[in-house]
């Protein structure tokens, strides 16, 4: 069996193309607001929170609205008061998902370049390995202890405590429960593990063909 040999730009563009799925598994999730919908009604957000699901939903579109490329600058909630600290958070967690954004959009972009550019493919196969142990870890932290994981991603992602919300002064936090969060990271993984299969599946085609 012929040895598989990588160069150093193999790995580069595996580490990019990593970040670059995850990040496009997470932009869509951001977008993909069925899943709040779905999860008003399972989780039974209305009851629980005191909002009806008209309030619910509307605020958490604006939510949404502010979180996304082109969204609006300042975060306004129609129906709920939001404290300082928790204004400084939303704009910081804005910063984030908007980086992931344009990261995935200017990935694809770049990645599809390579693609037809380079000759061999094993950054594509490389990208697996990667994808795959960031999934299965995050995965199991949430399974082990997802409290655990829950303030140790706020801890990575923010030098503050302001995403610590009391229900009185930022009472949206009463409509986002943590089973939804669960639900996001699912599908961020799902999302993942789909896209790293496509590669994957790609690279062996490429591969049985003799170009990669």
């Amino acid at each position: 069996m012929e040895e598989k040999k990588y160069n150093a730009g193999d790995f580069i563009l595996a580490a990019l193309c990593s970040l670059t799925v995850i990040c496009l598994a997470v932009s869509i999730t951001v977008w993909f607001r069925p899943l709040y919908y779905l999860d008003m009604k399972l989780l039974d957000i209305p009851e629980e929170s005191g909002y009806s699901e008209g309030i619910c939903r509307e605020n958490y579109d604006v939510l949404i609205d502010y979180n996304v490329i082109g969204g609006p600058s300042e975060l306004k909630f129609p129906d709920m008061p939001m404290s300082e600290h928790g204004r400084i958070h939303f704009e910081e967690v804005k910063r984030i998902f908007v980086f992931m954004q344009v990261e995935a959009l200017a990935g694809i972009a770049g990645l599809a370049a390579m693609y037809f550019r380079r000759k061999k493919k094993g950054w594509m196969h490389l990208t697996g390995f990667v994808t795959v142990f960031i999934a299965a870890a995050v995965l199991l932290a949430v399974i082990i202890d997802w409290e655990w994981a829950f303030e140790t991603m706020h801890s990575l992602l923010f030098d503050n405590d302001y995403w610590l919300f009391n229900p009185q002064t930022d009472p949206v936090i009463k409509i986002l429960p943590d089973e939804f969060f669960i639900h996001c990271v699912i599908m961020i993984i799902g999302f993942t593990a789909a896209f790293t299969a496509g590669l994957e599946a790609l690279y062996r085609r490429k591969k049985k063909d003799g170009k990669a």
